[in-house]
């Protein structure tokens, strides 16, 4: 399922952030992964590897907000609140859910490569000025994370500072959580990490329903030229099967999608190819 286009309507709410909220959708999990292609420079030297896991219920997408006179600047002053709502319980579950995945890819890590990495897990806030709600986040999360019987590497940061080393370091990352809005940022801002946001899958996850959705949001200005990049899409149901216990098929489909990259003569126009959306569809699809 892909983002849509949206347009300014009275009482409008976005589809898929209503399907968070009616499913419990509570965690939108976004992997960013460097893959070599002749077809595009990579922009960072060494590769990247990391999972951004994003509180997907709270913050500001509760979309509480409200619009009145500003009794300071009349007469057409106005003032706008948006009300960011944190809990305890969501963040708990979704740092558990982070530890869980970053365990996982520290045994696969494992088993594919002799020098082993930690499984580490960044806590993303900005707990400095939000003390109320960013430091309840940050505190649950934390705690929620050192139960773990598992060896797991706890580390935090501001998210300002985290932005900054996510550009100049983004290979020292494992997996981030962090609140709604912060990983909706940090998401976009890594896929540009990787070569292009159409590149970048995405699943919202609930404890019984997996919806896959790519990062990347409408393009209105490509609109019917065919030109859109498939791979995030494509991506994306691998990622949800993977969610859904399907490991092999996952695995089938990001071995395609690598083939497609590497090989590179069959590749979008957002990677410096010719290619339309149909025709890196059926290349990557022959692969699987």
């Amino acid at each position: 399922m892909a983002a849509r286009r949206t347009l300014r309507i009275a009482g409008y709410t976005s589809p898929i952030v209503a399907l968070r909220k009616r499913l419990d959708l509570y965690a939108n999990i976004r992997p960013c992964r460097t893959v070599p292609s002749p077809a595009f420079q990579s922009p960072t030297r060494q590769p990247i590897d990391l999972v951004i896991v994003r509180e997907n219920t709270e913050d500001l997408y509760v979309k509480e907000e409200k619009t009145y006179a500003d009794p300071s600047n009349p007469p057409d002053g106005q003032i706008a609140e948006a009300i960011k709502r944190i809990s305890s319980k969501a963040s708990s579950r979704i740092a558990l859910k982070a530890g869980d995945i970053a365990l996982r890819r520290h045994q696969l890590r494992s088993e594919q490569e002799k020098r082993k990495k930690p499984a580490t897990v960044t806590i993303a806030h900005k707990s400095n000025v939000l003390s109320q709600t960013d430091g309840l986040f940050r505190s649950s999360a934390r705690a929620a994370l050192s139960s773990s019987s598992s060896p797991l590497s706890i580390e935090e940061q501001i998210i300002d500072s985290l932005f900054y080393k996510l550009f100049l370091h983004p290979h020292t990352y494992d997996v981030i959580v962090a609140p709604n809005l912060y990983g909706d940022l940090l998401s976009d801002a890594a896929a540009a990490l990787v070569g292009s946001l159409g590149l970048v899958p995405s699943a919202n996850v609930g404890r019984d329903i997996v919806i896959g959705e790519p990062c990347h949001g409408s393009a209105p200005d490509i609109e019917g030229r065919g030109v859109a990049n498939p791979i995030a899409t494509i991506r994306s149901v691998g990622l949800m099967l993977g969610e859904l216990g399907e490991a092999d098929a996952e695995k089938r489909v990001e071995e395609a999608v690598a083939g497609n990259l590497e090989e590179g003569r069959k590749v979008s126009p957002d990677l410096g190819g010719r290619a339309g959306t149909e025709e890196v569809t059926e290349d990557v699809v022959k692969r699987l």
